[in-house]
C-alpha cells in the first residue's frame, strides 16, 4: 500500500508494534559502587535520618565527606582496607601522611593512644574543638593507619554537631583526612 508517498507496513491483526526506543538492560554490567550521594544537613541540628544514611555508607565500606570544626574532611571506617586506599587516592597522599582518628570523647582517645598525665590534662582542656593531637598509637589500631616510622596518629574530638552525630551513630572512631576542597 502506498499512502502519501510512503510505504506502510502491514502487520497481522493482533500483532503488537515494535517499540524501537526501549532497550533491553545489559546483564553484563556490574552495579556501580562508586556513586556519589549528596546530603544537605543542617549544621547545628542534623536530621537523624540523613546521619543514619551516612553511617550506613561508611559501614558498607564507603568514604564520606563531612564538616568538622575547621574544614571538611573525608572519613572512612578504621578497619576497612579498600576504603583507606580510596581515601588516600582522593587526597593523593602516601602512607607517610598522618591520618586523623575522629573520636567521640576522651575515653575513646585513651583506647587508641598512649596518654600520660600531662597530655591528658592538655587534652581535657582543649577538647572538644578544632585541635588535632599527634600521639603514639596503641596496638588497638591497625598498623596500616599509623605513621610507618613513628607509629603515631592524629587524634581529635570534634565539637560540630554533624560530626558528633555521625560518630555517635557509628559507635566508634572515624578515620579521616582533611578534604582539600
Amino acid at each position: 500500500n502506498q499512502r502519501g508517498g510512503r510505504y506502510r507496513r502491514i502487520r497481522p491483526r493482533g500483532a503488537r508494534p515494535r517499540n524501537r526506543c526501549v532497550r533491553k538492560p545489559r546483564l553484563d554490567l556490574a552495579p556501580q559502587a562508586d556513586v556519589a550521594q549528596y546530603f544537605s544537613v543542617h549544621p547545628t541540628h542534623p536530621h537523624h535520618r540523613l546521619i543514619v544514611q551516612a553511617a550506613r555508607i561508611v559501614l558498607a565500606g564507603g568514604v564520606v565527606a563531612y564538616p568538622t570544626d575547621s574544614c571538611y574532611a573525608f572519613g572512612c571506617q578504621t578497619g576497612d582496607t579498600q576504603a583507606l586506599v580510596r581515601l588516600r587516592r582522593l587526597r593523593d597522599i602516601d602512607e607517610r601522611h598522618h591520618l586523623t582518628l575522629m573520636c567521640r570523647d576522651l575515653s575513646e582517645i585513651a583506647t587508641y593512644a598512649r596518654v600520660n598525665n600531662a597530655q591528658f590534662r592538655l587534652l581535657k582542656a582543649l577538647t572538644p574543638g578544632s585541635y588535632t593531637f599527634i600521639l603514639e598509637g596503641t596496638r588497638e589500631l591497625p598498623r596500616r593507619i599509623l605513621h610507618p616510622r613513628r607509629q603515631t596518629i592524629g587524634l581529635r574530638v570534634p565539637d560540630l554537631a554533624v560530626a558528633r552525630a555521625l560518630l555517635e551513630e557509628l559507635d566508634g572512631p572515624l578515620l579521616s583526612a582533611r578534604a582539600m576542597l
